[in-house]
Order: structure tokens, then C-alpha cells, then sequence
């Protein structure tokens, strides 16, 4: 193994909804002990944003991986701090969701992600940039990003509340019209939701775009215009079955650098976390931008 990839350090987020009750210490004592001559560490976050301050502190150290331990919103934090650095981002997934840690074929189980990390394989990713601000696994305007904002308020957290969040706000958001420039070409269109993917799904095996490399150098955009009842049926099969592509339900794109303008501000989502409103989105990708640890099947 290379020496850089010796030294590990997790970041821990210990009041964490799936953390408030793991021992991820006597988890690495058992699965990462002295047969394996790993240098480790845990370090845990202190408020919102600590972590990318923590893992950029850690890979000017010489941590040559450095773990999220937590939701895909801890994996956000951890890897902006990790971009340029050339350590390697490791995810331990503690969320309800998961997204970017299904998509790289990292086992759900505590035990087995990190077994992952004794021998570790590690390859580049793609990294998208939404405005500036760096994404992961997907990003989003419309429908998803106002869902996440309301989640967000719900004061609960897990599949079921989202659902609820979700069923609660489709009879109320209206689609919003916007301009998409891309591939040299100008598209308009009313947005009930505009996905940005870099990876496949959003988390918990709800696969907005089932194709996405997130080794291409390309984001796979899925725009839906409008959300009758009848379409909505077809976007949550498609969803949960993989095939929403096939569904006649919602329109493709791919492109590596997209404008969006709307004539009032849209809310926009990072990893599935609320960040903020704008009326006029750049989105780009940067190709293989940055180390993880991948899953032993993940290609």
C-alpha cells in the first residue's frame, strides 16, 4: 500500500441522527488494528462547515485518505475541503440517504465500508461546480431543491419524513420559466425540476439518472416541466425501479457547462442540501478532479 494511504483520518459528526449512538472508536480498534499498521484519527465536527475546515487541515498533514462519517452533506463538506489537496476522500455513510457512497459501491454496512479502507482502491472523480460551489453527486433547481429546503424545516429527519415533505408540497409548487443554454444550443422551458447529475441517484436508491458516469466528464440533466398526477406516478417508478429514462416522463440532457436564467431567483440544492436562490445558474464539470475510495465492484 502506499505510504500515503496509511494515514487515515475520520471526520465525525457525533450528534449526527445515525452517529448519536455509533461507536465508530471501537469500530476501528477491531477493523483497523495494529496487523494493518494504519495511522488513524478521529476528529469530530463542532458546528455547520467544520468539516471541510477539518479535512483540508488534515490532508495539509499527511492524512492520505480522510473519511466522512456521515450524510451526504458531511461527504459535501469533507470533499470541498479536500479538492486540490490530493488526499483521498473515504465515505463511512451514516445518512438516510447516501447517495455518492451507493453509487461508488461502498457498503452500507459499518463493518464492511470499512474494511474497504484496509486496502484501498482509490480512483478520480468528477467534481460539478453550481455557481462556483462545489457538488458531488447531484445538484438541483425546482421541486427537489424546495423539498430539501422544507425537509430541512421539518425538525425530523430519514425516508419517511422526506416522502411526507414530498407528497405534502407537490400539490403546491408551480414550475417556474427558465432559459437553458447548452451544447450551443438555447432551450426554453417551464421547470417543475431541473437534476444536475454527476452520479446516478439522489441517495436511498432513487435513481434520477440511471446512465450518469461520474467518471465521463459530463453531467446527465433531467428536466420536468410540468407534474401532473399521471406523470408524477411515472417519476416515482421510474425513481425506485431505475428505468426513468425509458418513462417518456422527463427529457435528457448532456453537457458539461450549463446556463440557467429564470426571471425570479430559483432555489437551488448541493447533495441534497439547501443552498441558497439564484435567477441565473452556471453549472460546470470539472473531470476527475478529485481521489475516493471506491467499492471493490464500482468501475
Amino acid at each position: 500500500m502506499p505510504a500515503n494511504l496509511s494515514r487515515l483520518c475520520f471526520i465525525f459528526n457525533p450528534i449526527s441522527g445515525t452517529n448519536r449512538r455509533f461507536d465508530l472508536r471501537g469500530l476501528l480498534n477491531r477493523q483497523l488494528g495494529k496487523e494493518y499498521a494504519l495511522n488513524y484519527e478521529i476528529r469530530p465536527t463542532e458546528y455547520a462547515g467544520h468539516a471541510e475546515e477539518l479535512a483540508r487541515a488534515a490532508a495539509a498533514e499527511g492524512f492520505g485518505i480522510v473519511v466522512a462519517v456521515g450524510g451526504d452533506g458531511t461527504v459535501n463538506e469533507v470533499g470541498r475541503g479536500l479538492l486540490g489537496t490530493g488526499a483521498a476522500l473515504g465515505v463511512l455513510p451514516r445518512g438516510s440517504g447516501n447517495g455518492l457512497a451507493r453509487h461508488l459501491g461502498i457498503p452500507m454496512d459499518a463493518t464492511a465500508a470499512v474494511n474497504l479502507l484496509r486496502r484501498p482502491r482509490v480512483l478520480p472523480i468528477d467534481v460539478g461546480r453550481l455557481n462556483g460551489r462545489p457538488f458531488f453527486c447531484t445538484a438541483g433547481l425546482g421541486f427537489d431543491a424546495h423539498v430539501s429546503r422544507c425537509f430541512a424545516e421539518a425538525g425530523t429527519r430519514g425516508l419517511a419524513t422526506y416522502v411526507r415533505v414530498a407528497l405534502r408540497e407537490y400539490g403546491r409548487y408551480r414550475p417556474v420559466p427558465v432559459t437553458i443554454e447548452l451544447g450551443g444550443q438555447q432551450l426554453t422551458s417551464d421547470c417543475y425540476m431541473l437534476a444536475f447529475a454527476n452520479a446516478a441517484q439522489y441517495g436511498n436508491n432513487a435513481y434520477i439518472a440511471p446512465l450518469a458516469d461520474i467518471r465521463d466528464g459530463l453531467l446527465d440533466l433531467c428536466l420536468i416541466d410540468q407534474m401532473p398526477l399521471s406523470r408524477a406516478v411515472r417519476v416515482a417508478y421510474g425513481l425506485a425501479a431505475g428505468t426513468l429514462p425509458a418513462s417518456g416522463a422527463v427529457v435528457y440532457h448532456t453537457a458539461r457547462t450549463v446556463r440557467v436564467t429564470s426571471p425570479q431567483p430559483l432555489g437551488f440544492h448541493l447533495d441534497g442540501d439547501f443552498a441558497g436562490e439564484a435567477a441565473d445558474v452556471t453549472v460546470e464539470l470539472e473531470a476527475l478532479a478529485l481521489p475516493v475510495v471506491v467499492g471493490e465492484e464500482f468501475k
